[in-house]
């Protein structure tokens, strides 16, 4: 992995944590990122595989009107939405984070993390949740881990996210609601879950409360 100072790193293409201090909490943390325009990549790598919009909204089931607004900044892709995404289009996840092909192993520092806030960049609309890569730069991988910070969202949805896989996620901070098919639960900081991505899903902080989690998700795509 390329190694860059403070000074050298590329602020246009990465988003940086800072990482946390020793006894700071969540609301004290404080992190300046950019966005990753994952929309630019989706673009990309759907005109590279020769699709239209029409061909891989028919192949995941999302609509035409939605993938142009990914594509476009306007809305920003879920972890779950990237996971299909990189099914339909035969890619890794990896390569929305515009990644090389990698290493037998990789070592994120804490102020190296890829960062995505998923928010539409022309009016600011928070969705829910930012979320950092801890296993960028590992080649091959299956499984995909990243810190995330769900906060509440000024988008309010119902709507629940389905693709192949699995995923593991641990309460690191706060609470978190989880609505599995028509079950709902709220766990707590040390609690954890682990389900198929085939039944319909969604997490959020319960009650307003800020909350930071490790999630996992397992694909068997590239």
């Amino acid at each position: 992995m390329v190694r860059f100072s403070n000074h050298e790193r590329n602020y246009d293409t990465v988003l940086v944590g800072e990482g946390r201090g020793k006894g700071e909490t969540m609301e004290e943390e404080k992190k300046e990122f950019e966005e990753i325009r994952v929309g630019e990549k989706i673009k990309e790598l759907r005109e590279k595989k020769g699709l239209s919009l029409k061909d891989l909204a028919d192949i995941t089931g999302f609509s035409t009107a939605l993938l142009s607004q990914m594509e476009n900044h306007l809305v920003s892709p879920s972890l779950g939405t990237i996971i299909k995404l990189a099914g339909a289009l035969e890619v890794r996840v990896g390569d929305f984070w515009g990644e090389t092909e990698g290493e037998p192993f990789t070592i994120v520092r804490k102020d190296e993390r890829k960062r995505v806030s998923r928010f539409a960049s022309k009016d600011g609309v928070k969705y829910g949740y930012s979320y950092e890569s801890l296993g960028f730069d590992k080649k091959e991988r299956h499984m995909e881990p990243f810190i995330v910070t769900l906060e509440p969202a000024t988008v309010k949805t119902a709507k629940t996210s389905v693709h192949e896989g699995e995923e593991f996620i641990f309460v690191l901070e706060g609470e978190m609601e989880v609505i599995l098919g028509n079950y709902t639960d709220v766990l707590y900081p040390g609690d954890s879950i682990y389900y198929d991505s085939t039944i319909p899903h969604k997490v959020q902080c319960h009650q307003d409360k800020n909350t930071r989690i490790l999630a996992v998700l397992y694909t068997s795509s590239k």
